[in-house]
């Protein structure tokens, strides 16, 4: 549906660190920069794309949801994002109240956004 989304973000740099380290898990290892506070971040086997950039708005939280292929990624996405300075919002599991096989981990990143890696298929 999406081709890109794109918000603002308080801090250029510890957004930028954090969103390429806890998505890397995932796939998305593409990186654009947009001079001179902007980066645009992607899986290069995907047709969408993350964009964000340095504003002095204060943005809404968002509730960002990222695909994974596995439940291993999930665990890895949410190690990842804890590393990079993420705080735990919810840790790798199945949350049988949306559906029995959604599994998924949630984060809450630098501006204060709802930060989720969910794998919906049965375990293999």
């Amino acid at each position: 549906m999406f081709d890109h989304v794109k918000f603002g973000v308080s801090d250029y740099v510890a957004s930028k660190a954090f969103f390429v380290k806890a998505l890397h898990p995932l796939g998305v290892t593409g990186i654009t920069e947009w001079p001179p506070n902007g980066f645009e971040i992607y899986d290069p086997n995907a047709e969408v794309s993350l964009c964000m950039d340095q504003t002095d708005e204060k943005p809404a939280h968002l509730h960002l949801a990222f695909v994974a292929k596995s439940r291993r990624q999930v665990d890895e996405f949410y190690r990842a994002a804890l590393e990079a300075g993420g705080k735990d919002n919810g840790a790798p599991g199945l949350r049988p109240n949306y559906h029995a096989n959604y599994y998924a981990a949630f984060v809450i990143g630098p501006d204060g956004h709802n930060i989720e890696a969910v794998f919906q298929e049965p375990e293999a």
